[in-house]
């Protein structure tokens, strides 16, 4: 797993660092496997001052930086709580801790997941100094960076947002940097991009998640040919079209999804949401049974058994809507071979991380996937790739830097130059442009003059086609439909919808499935 590669693919190539840019930055995972789903390789975020470290999930899809509260444990859960939920930030024990004071107590809505049901979960917003890693890692640390405290369960560990996208509190023309643009204003980062691997328990004796900022790890993957540029739609951004789904056991195959969709790559959830025809696909090629009062696919002794026998894959083949390249990742059934621990379920139990969709906004590969694919993100040329981990051993780390687009559109002008014939022609063809432009324009405005007093009364009565595309204050569309003709921009994704307490967890509540909804211990309106 740990050789020299040829780069990902990506629409401009990657060109060697310059002596002055600053190089990489290597995240460490924590060494621990942790969460209520998984588990998982963590990632260790320093808050505050003096540091408190807590244990962190990494989000492709998020931009923020999240840390259990106190009221995230209470008496009605077990002893092992705040160990199990990867510790707690106290904002009053760190004097550097600003409250974010647009609200009172600073609550927002956290605005994440909220297609996928994950609805009504609130923070504690604020300002305070971060860094990524274990104390004496020596990763930087940026001031003032927002955190938002937490104790809703639907998250059960701390989040750290690798997206870029800023956050809004109060309009759209107040932006609030992210962590990750921060980086890069600070010179600390070449780019605004980023490499990451979820990591997994079932292969050489446990591999850790790898999180590489301004670059990637050309150890970890195989590379291929296949570019994916960004959605249109910046909240789902790191799109893929799944073009088929394989199953294959033994001397069998079978194909489980035949009819390309659009899927969301996000590392925030554990699960692999599909059409409903084709969760039923896996049920008849693995054998499995949808529990219905828990909304998820429990999986006993006996079928797990088989299925270790048996060692089924599952190959993803991804694309593009406009090419026909495309690249295979596979996954084996133990990348499958998951444990649901409390509050989710009482006791441990496995379970299939396969949830069926309720519509095509849900279509998600998620962190389940990230166990066998490798994820590098560009954020200045809005592009990216996936590729297969790679598990041959003995490789050794690779980091590779990704340069800033401006160096890309700097060399580009030094290798445009113009002769002054070809400046002439410019300046001549562009200017008899111009009178054909000023003559056009003169006919429309008599015609326009003439039929002004007709069109003033609908004019007034016509809709401003501004505000369709504004989202709701939660940081979603008004419609959260793919739809390639719309375009979100970056700014708005980011805007905060006011909450009216902290999230505090209950009794336990019997689901595994994202669509539960943990209630808060008392609500204020």
């Amino acid at each position: 797993m740990l050789g020299k590669t040829a780069a990902p693919a990506h629409d401009l190539p990657l060109s060697p660092r310059a002596p002055s840019s600053p190089a990489p930055i290597v995240i460490p995972a924590s060494q621990d496997f942790d969460g209520n789903d998984g588990p998982w390789s963590s990632f260790v975020i320093q808050v505050g001052n003096p540091a408190q470290d807590v244990k962190a999930l990494i989000s492709t899809a998020g931009y923020q930086t999240l840390a259990v509260l106190p009221q995230g444990c209470t008496s009605s859960d077990p002893p092992t709580c705040s160990v199990s939920r990867g510790g707690e930030f106290h904002p009053n024990e760190s004097t550097t801790w600003l409250a974010n004071n647009v609200t009172l107590k600073g609550i927002f809505s956290l605005g994440l997941e909220l297609n996928l049901g994950y609805a009504g979960n609130n923070g504690e917003y604020g300002y305070d100094t971060v860094a990524l890693g274990w104390q004496g890692s020596g990763t930087p640390s940026l001031d003032q960076q927002i955190v938002a405290g937490i104790a809703t369960k639907q998250f059960y560990l701390g989040i750290f947002g690798l997206n870029p996208r800023p956050s809004n509190f109060t309009d759209f023309d107040n932006p609030i940097p992210s962590f990750m643009s921060n980086l890069r204003k600070e010179s600390l980062i070449p780019s605004i991009s980023w490499g990451y691997t979820a990591g997994n328990q079932y292969r050489l004796n446990k591999v850790l998640g790898s999180l590489t900022l301004g670059g990637y790890d050309s150890s970890r993957f195989i590379p291929n040919s296949v570019s994916f540029g960004f959605n249109e739609i910046d909240i789902r951004d790191l799109t893929v079209v799944v073009k088929q789904v394989t199953m294959k056991a033994e001397n069998t195959s079978q194909v489980l999804l035949s009819t390309s969709i659009a899927a969301f790559v996000d590392s925030t959830v554990p699960y692999i949401y599909l059409p409903l025809e084709v969760c039923e696909n896996f049920e008849s090629a693995f054998g499995l049974t949808w529990n219905t009062d828990v909304q998820a696919y429990l999986v006993n002794d006996t079928l797990n058994g088989r299925l270790k026998a048996q060692n089924p894959s599952v190959t993803f083949t991804l694309g593009t809507w406009t090419t026909t390249n495309t690249v295979d990742i596979s996954l084996p059934y133990a990348a499958f071979d998951l444990i649901a621990d409390y509050p989710l379920m009482p006791n441990k139990t496995r379970y299939f991380p396969l949830m069926r969709a309720e519509n095509d906004t849900q279509y998600t590969l998620g962190r389940t996937f990230l166990q066998e694919a490798y994820l590098v993100a560009d954020y200045e040329r809005r592009n990216f790739s996936i590729s297969q981990c790679d598990w041959n051993t003995g490789r050794e780390q690779s980091i590779v830097a990704i340069p800033p687009y401006s160096q890309d559109k700097t060399q580009k002008i030094k290798s445009h130059h113009l002769s002054a014939a070809k400046i002439a022609g410019i300046i001549i063809g562009s200017s008899m442009a111009l009178v054909f432009f000023l003559l056009a324009r003169f006919l429309l405005a008599r015609k326009v003059s003439a039929t002004r007093a007709v069109k003033t009364g609908q004019e007034n009565a016509e809709l401003d086609m501004s505000a369709i595309q504004r989202t709701e204050i939660d940081g979603t569309p008004l419609k959260p439909q793919l739809d390639d003709t719309q375009h979100y921009g970056s700014e708005l994704d980011g805007r905060i919808h006011v909450g009216y307490e902290v999230e505090g967890p209950t009794d336990w509540i019997p689901e595994l499935s994202a669509q539960e909804n943990i209630a808060t211990d008392k609500e204020s309106h």
